[in-house]
C-alpha cells in the first residue's frame, strides 16, 4: 500500500460535481497539445510532505536538463488517473501506490514499455530481479521503483526483550518457541489489531501472504496471486490454519479475539512499551512508526526484525510506490532515465524514504530507525509485493478483507476460503 497503508485502501467518495469537472478538465485536449515540452508532469498519491520529497528529488533533475518539473499530488489518485487517460489529458509520468492499477493500464495500452527507454541491464543491476519482475507487465517492463515499504517485520523493545532474557528467533520454530514462552509465563506474546474502518482485515491478509511465501515459497505465492491456484488450495489453507494458530489462540493476542479485530491497527504496538510490557512482538509494515508514542525512538526503543521461515533469509513481503511513463515524450524519457540513477533515490533517503535502489548508502537515512528498515530489504534475497494489492480489487480489496475478520471471528477455515475464491471475477 502506498505510503500509510490504511490511506490508500480508502477510495474517496465524489460528488457528481466533482466528478463532472474533472471529465471536463480530462476532455480539454488542447490543455495536452499546448504542453510546453520543457516541462514535465508527474501525477500522485502523495501529497503535503510526501510531495515536497518528490519535488526536491528532482531539484537535480531541472538544473541538468532544464526541464521543469511540475506535480500533481491528489489522494483521489486511483480515480483520478483513469479519468485523465480517458480524456486524452494524461501527465508525463504517474506514481502508483499499487501496482494493480499500473498493470491494468498497461494492459490497456495506456502505458510506455521502457523496455526501449533504457537499458534493462542496467536497470536490474541498479535494483535487482525481483524489483524489475515487480514492475513487468506481459514481459515488457513499465514500472520503475521510487519507495519500498517493508511489511516483514517484527516490532519488538530491545529493553523488556533484555529484561526477560528472550532472544531474536532466527526460524519459525524458534518464533513459535518464544511465544509459547511468553504465553507459559503468563504474558501476552503478541500485539494485535485488525480494526481499520471499511478496510478493516488487511492486517490479517497480510500475514497469510507472509506466511504463504514462507511455508509455498515464492514460485506458488505467484501462482496464488494470479490464481492459478485457488484460495481453498492445500498451501494457502495451510498457511491460513498457520495464522489462525496465532490470532486465535486467546493465549497468545492481547485481548484476545475480541482484541484483535477490535484494535485499531495503529494502537496496535503501544502496549510493546508498557511497564510491564503489555505484550512483546507485534508485526507490521514500516509505516507503523507514524503511529509509536511520541515518547519511543525507532531504532532504539523499538526495534525489528524479519519475520523468520524456515530458511536462514526468509522472503520479503513489500508494499510501494512505482513510477510508469503515461506520455511518452523526450521529457519523460529523459526523466525515467533520470530515475535509474542513485541521485533522486539519495534524497528521498534522506528524506526518510525507504528505496529499493541498491546504490544507495544506508548512511544516507536520517535515523537508526528508518536504517534499520532498509537493512532488511537491502539484505532481502527473495522479494514480493502485497498479493491483495495484486489481485482484483472485488478480491484483494474485498471479500479478503471482510473474510479474514470473519475468520479470526470464528468461521470454519473451508467456509471463509471457498467465499474468498468464488469472489474472484471470471476472465
Amino acid at each position: 500500500m502506498a505510503g500509510t497503508q490504511y490511506d490508500a485502501m480508502k477510495l474517496p467518495s465524489f460528488s457528481i460535481c466533482l466528478l463532472s469537472t474533472l471529465l471536463l478538465t480530462a476532455c480539454d485536449g488542447d490543455s495536452q497539445n499546448n504542453r510546453n515540452e520543457n516541462t514535465l508532469v508527474i501525477l500522485g498519491s502523495l501529497t503535503g510532505v510526501g510531495q515536497e520529497i518528490v519535488e526536491e528529488a528532482f531539484d537535480s533533475f531541472t538544473a541538468e536538463t532544464g526541464i521543469e518539473v511540475v506535480y500533481e499530488g491528489t489522494d483521489a489518485f486511483t480515480t483520478v488517473l483513469p479519468i485523465r487517460v480517458a480524456g486524452g489529458d494524461v501527465p508525463d509520468l504517474a506514481i502508483f501506490p499499487q501496482p494493480g492499477l499500473m498493470r491494468d493500464l498497461a494492459r490497456d495500452g495506456a502505458l510506455t514499455p521502457l523496455n526501449d527507454v533504457i537499458d534493462l541491464d542496467i536497470l536490474t543491476t541498479s535494483f535487482g530481479p525481483d524489483w524489475v519482475t515487480l514492475g513487468t507487465v506481459d514481459e515488457q517492463v513499465y514500472g520503475l521503483w521510487m519507495r519500498a515499504d517493508p511489511k516483514s517485520l517484527v516490532w519488538y523493545s530491545p529493553a523488556a526483550f533484555e529484561s526477560a532474557g528472550y532472544n531474536i528467533p532466527t526460524s519459525w520454530d524458534e518464533l513459535m518457541t518464544l511465544t509459547e514462552r511468553i504465553a507459559n509465563e503468563g504474558k501476552t506474546p503478541w500485539c494485535f489489531g485488525m480494526e481499520s474502518g471499511e478496510a478493516s482485515g488487511w492486517v490479517g491478509t497480510d500475514w497469510v501472504e507472509d506466511i504463504l511465501l514462507r511455508t509455498a515459497g515464492p514460485e506458488v505465492y505467484d501462482q496464488w496471486v494470479t490464481h492459478e491456484i485457488p484460495f481453498n488450495s492445500p498451501p494457502v489453507k495451510e498457511a491460513m490454519q498457520t495464522f489462525g494458530n496465532i490470532v486465535r489462540n486467546e493465549r497468545y493476542v492481547r485481548g484476545g479475539v475480541v482484541g484483535a479485530i477490535s484494535t485499531p491497527f495503529g494502537d496496535a504496538p503501544t502496549p510493546l512499551f508498557d511497564q510491564p510490557p503489555g505484550c512483546y512482538l507485534h508485526r507490521q509494515a514500516s509505516f507503523i512508526t507514524d503511529f509509536l508514542p511520541e515518547t519511543i525512538e525507532p531504532g532504539k526503543d523499538a526495534q525489528i526484525f524479519l519475520l523468520p521461515g524456515d530458511s536462514p533469509n526468509a522472503p520479503l513481503l513489500t508494499g510501494g510506490l512505482v513510477f510508469a511513463m503515461t506520455n511518452n515524450t523526450p521529457a519523460a524519457q529523459a526523466a525515467i532515465k533520470y530515475l535509474t540513477t542513485v541521485t533522486p533515490h539519495e534524497s528521498w533517503a534522506a528524506r526518510g524514504y525507504i528505496s529499493p535502489h541498491q546504490e544507495v548508502d544506508l548512511a544516507t537515512y536520517p535515523n537508526e530507525g528508518v536504517r534499520q528498515m532498509a537493512s532488511v530489504l537491502a539484505q532481502a534475497e527473495t522479494i514480493r509485493f502485497d498479493g491483495s494489492d495484486l489481485m482484483p480489487a472485488a478480491v484483494g480489496t474485498g471479500t479478503f478483507w471482510t473474510e479474514m475478520v470473519n475468520y479470526v471471528s470464528g468461521t470454519d477455515i473451508e467456509t471463509v476460503l471457498s467465499a474468498i475464491d468464488a469472489s474472484w471475477p471470471e476472465e
